[in-house]
């Protein structure tokens, strides 16, 4: 239970999972892993066609020695699409600039025409980006598609159990952001 003690402390609240719906994810879903270290906790599915990074904590006192990155590099080894869900930069919050800047350093790209909102128990509403990095070229509604794969199979795992309702019903969190152009061409 200390790596839930360790993600609690981190991550923001409305980005938690409740613990068993997480013990349960590790336990009983065949996608899920859990890896951890004294210097970091990574928690993520692996798909037959891409990786979904659910979280992904350094400790403090190991950042800006590569460990971040040597876990993301082990990742990419495994020649698969990567995506996660990352804050947009708030300046009142330090970290969020710093983990886009990490990601970006990283080769990660946002998926800036994917609308990512996602509601808190309380029914108020967050958006996160989604951040990817591909081996090979990816079109964006692929990206879409994968992350509609990830809310149901993860986000959505026994969700109903734990929160009495559907966390992330693709339909409802993600969109396909329309360019100007297309807009005007519909």
């Amino acid at each position: 239970m200390d790596w839930y003690r360790r993600l609690n402390d981190y991550f923001p609240e409305e980005e938690m999972k409740q613990y068993g719906q997480l013990r349960d994810l590790i336990r009983d879903h065949d996608l899920y892993y859990k890896e951890e270290t004294e210097d970091y906790l990574i928690l993520y599915a692996e798909f037959d066609s891409f990786l979904f990074v659910d979280y992904l904590l350094v400790k403090e006192t190991a950042r800006r020695g590569g460990v971040g990155s040597r876990v993301i590099q082990k990742l990419k080894e495994k020649g698969k699409p990567i995506l996660l869900e990352v804050e947009p930069v708030d300046p009142n919050v330090s970290d969020t600039e710093k983990r886009v800047r990490f990601y970006a350093k990283n080769g990660f790209q946002i998926a800036d025409r994917v609308r990512y909102q996602r509601e808190t128990d309380d029914g108020d509403t967050f958006d996160l980006n989604i951040h990817y990095w591909s081996p090979r070229s990816l079109s964006q509604r692929t990206i879409l598609d994968m992350m509609a794969k990830a809310c149901d199979k993860i986000h959505n795992f026994r969700s109903k159990r734990y929160y009495g309702r559907i966390q992330a019903d693709p339909d409802k969190v993600l969109e396909w952001k329309e360019t100007e152009k297309e807009a005007i061409g519909s």
